[in-house]
């Protein structure tokens, strides 16, 4: 019988190369594939992709297996940056990351895979997948509660996680990196991608600015007395605490970002951890469920962003596609626009989008 064939997704990282590595030691017959998104030429000269395709390409070589390099900037842009855009004129801070697996490695680039003959795809995500009794996927948290990436997955539904293989599930980051080096990949060492996906680390300021005209204005307390200027009300998101020029005034403390209203370009902060920085409860629209949907008044876990502690809270069905998420305690910085997500037990049951949250004061 022929082997099973495995289209991965390979991003020049430590993590997809060693998932790489464990699919060829399990027998399939791997295929690689870099995928642009973006192309990094066309700002500030600066060009990470050639550095990560280099990477892809020695791995490969070692690995003795065929790679592939495809472009989805095109889609990237219509799918995923024009609702980044539109996220922040509207005053919310979005996750592209969210939507960059739901629009583009479980979309065009399992389409793509497919044209290669692929039985399965499967990515370097720290997540776990299994089948219920109506051998549907399910997703679940991975072994590695700090580097879990659930949170990412919650947009994808159970067609887009139909013959999809994550090899990190049962492996911690230690255990990939000793993998890496026990087995002289060149991505052993390598520094672990931060900030946002297309962007990385360049001045997100410049690089927003270049997309969304900003002003600036006024820096208010929650009392209404102005105590600085803010360079574009965008720039900001809930919980801040760096960036907008204000020392330890008042009472010393740190000024945090609270809240941010773009009709009147007006920044509001205020010092310490306030009451007005917790949240007692979130409205969540575009909710996708991915292997079943919750009763309501069902007992939940939460998280609001990546690495967040999972907190216990009570969900409501609002609508079909909208969830009221009820924290048995207050919730630190819950900013609309990024995902809720929620958990029974391991199990991801699906996330969306922050559109409201409720103080706790």
């Amino acid at each position: 019988m022929s082997r099973k064939r495995v289209v991965i997704g390979m991003s020049g990282g430590v993590d997809s190369s060693v998932a790489a590595l464990l699919l060829k030691e399990q027998g399939y017959e791997v295929i690689g594939l870099f995928m642009l998104n973006w192309h990094e030429e066309d700002f500030y000269g600066a060009c990470t992709a050639e550095e990560d395709y280099t990477d892809v390409r020695r791995v490969s070589s070692l690995l003795d297996i065929p790679y592939y390099t495809v472009d989805f900037s095109r889609e990237y842009k219509d799918r995923v940056f024009r609702f980044f855009l539109d996220e922040y004129a509207k005053g919310r801070t979005p996750n592209p990351d969210v939507l960059c697996n739901r629009e583009i490695k479980f979309g065009p680039f399992r389409d793509f895979a497919k044209k290669l003959g692929a039985d399965y795809i499967a990515t370097g995500h720290y997540a776990g997948l299994r089948t219920d009794e109506n051998g549907l996927p399910v997703l679940y948290r991975a072994k590695d509660e700090n580097k879990d990436q659930t949170y990412f997955l919650n947009q994808l539904t159970r067609e887009q996680l139909t013959d999809v293989l994550f090899p990190l599930t049962e492996i911690t980051k230690p255990e990939v990196r000793r993998i890496a080096e026990k087995h002289h990949l060149v991505t052993a060492e390598k520094k672990d991608s931060t900030g946002i996906c297309f962007i990385g680390e360049r001045d997100f300021r410049k690089f927003l600015s270049e997309y969304l005209p900003m002003k600036e204005g006024d820096i208010k307390t929650l009392d209404g007395k102005t105590i600085g200027r803010h360079k574009g009300v965008f720039y900001y998101t809930i919980g801040q605490r760096k960036g907008f020029g204000i020392g330890g005034a008042g009472n010393g403390e740190p000024y945090y970002v609270i809240y941010k209203d773009i009709y009147t370009n007006t920044l509001y902060v205020n010092q310490g951890e306030c009451p007005e920085l917790f949240s007692k409860e979130l409205t969540a629209e575009n909710f996708n469920f991915i292997h079943r949907k919750i009763t309501d008044g069902e007992r939940v876990l939460a998280r609001t962003r990546h690495r967040q502690e999972l907190v216990s809270a009570t969900a409501y069905l609002i609508n079909s596609s909208t969830v009221r998420l009820v924290f048995d305690e207050p919730v630190r910085a819950v900013t609309p626009g990024q995902y809720a997500v929620i958990y029974c037990g391991r199990d991801c049951i699906g996330g969306g989008v922050i559109s409201e949250r409720t103080s706790s004061f």
